[in-house]
C-alpha cells in the first residue's frame, strides 16, 4: 500500500478471523477484497447508467455457463481471453478503444 492510510479495527466472525490468520499480509488481503468488491459495484453502477440491469437469474446463468467453460477450455486459453477482455474494458472506460474485440 502507497499513500496515506487509515488504521481501523474490526469485530470478526471466528471463521473469518480464522482465515486472515493464515495470510502473511492480512491487510493486503483486506485490500485486495474491498477493492474487487469496489470495482463489482462500479461496474454494476456502470452497467446501470447505460440502462443494463444484472438479475439474480442472470447471474445464475452466467455462473453456470463459466463453470461449463472452465471444464471445457485449458488455462491457457481462459487466461488469454481474460487479458483481451480486461484490456478492452479498460480501454472502452477511458474512451481510448471504439469496441470490444470478438472473444
Amino acid at each position: 500500500m502507497t499513500g496515506s492510510v487509515s488504521k481501523k479495527s474490526f469485530s470478526l466472525p471466528q471463521d473469518v478471523a480464522e482465515r486472515l490468520e493464515r495470510e502473511p499480509n492480512a491487510s493486503a488481503y483486506v485490500v485486495d477484497t474491498i477493492r474487487a468488491r469496489m470495482r463489482a459495484e462500479d461496474l454494476d453502477a456502470e452497467l446501470a447508467r447505460r440502462g443494463m440491469t444484472v438479475s439474480a437469474e442472470g447471474q445464475a446463468r452466467a455462473r453456470a455457463r463459466r463453470a461449463q467453460v472452465e471444464q471445457e477450455w485449458s488455462p491457457g486459453r481462459r487466461a488469454a481471453l481474460r487479458d483481451r477482455s480486461r484490456r478492452a474494458a479498460a480501454e472502452m472506460l477511458d474512451g481510448s478503444g471504439s469496441q470490444a474485440p470478438a472473444a
